[in-house]
């Protein structure tokens, strides 16, 4: 069965740090790439970061210097390590395994930034 888990969010003060994992398994088609999304009340998804199979990071403007991505311990993982949070980073983030055959996506963690 295919499945992308996320797991690591949670309620955090504004200046703090979450980090946010995902693991993609199950799929038998290649993975070329995975990354966040994210979704605030009222406003439409957003792509967050992505990391290629190859190494290649790509990050929205509004993280650039305070979101890092990264390869997990594990193949087909990813880590997003998330600093000087703001409020305006509260959001459901989504991880998504993108393949030829279509993107697999998870079904969402809460980040919530107090101010």
């Amino acid at each position: 069965q295919v499945q992308v888990v996320e797991s690591g969010g949670g309620l955090v003060q504004a200046g703090g740090s979450l980090r946010l994992s995902c693991a993609a398994s199950g799929s038998i088609f290649r993975i070329n790439a995975m990354g966040w999304y994210r979704q605030a009340p009222g406003k439409q998804r957003e792509l967050v970061a992505t990391f290629s199979s190859s190494g290649t990071t790509n990050y929205a403007d509004s993280v650039k210097g305070r979101f890092t991505i990264s390869r997990g311990n594990r193949e087909n993982t990813i880590d997003l390590q998330m600093n000087s949070l703001k409020p305006e980073d509260t959001a459901v983030y989504y991880c998504i395994a993108l393949r030829a055959v279509g993107t697999m996506w998870g079904q969402g963690t809460q980040v919530t930034v107090s101010s």
